[in-house]
C-alpha cells in the first residue's frame, strides 16, 4: 500500500506498508492491504507504519486518515 503522511507544513513520509495502525478517537485501528474504503478523525498517538524499510512511528496529535484503492493519506 502507498502511504503518505502531511502536516500543514510538510510531508513526513511516503512510502510502502503492509500495516499502517493509526490513533483512533475511539481507540487505534490497523490498516491492511486491500482495507475497505474508509474516512476517520484520529486522536493523539503514534501512527505506526510497518513497511519494506522497517517500522517507523510519527507522533501526531490528531487529524484525518483516509483509505482508498490500497492508498493512505494522513493529514496530521
Amino acid at each position: 500500500m502507498q502511504v503518505d503522511i502531511l502536516t500543514p507544513d510538510q510531508s513526513l513520509y511516503s512510502g510502502e506498508a503492509t500495516i499502517v495502525t493509526v490513533p483512533g478517537v475511539n481507540g487505534s485501528f490497523q490498516i491492511k492491504n486491500n482495507h475497505a474504503p474508509i474516512i476517520s478523525a484520529m486522536g493523539k498517538g503514534n501512527v505506526v507504519v510497518d513497511g519494506t524499510e522497517g517500522k517507523k512511528e510519527f507522533a501526531v496529535n490528531g487529524g484525518i486518515v483516509e483509505v482508498l484503492k490500497n492508498k493512505i493519506v494522513i493529514l496530521a
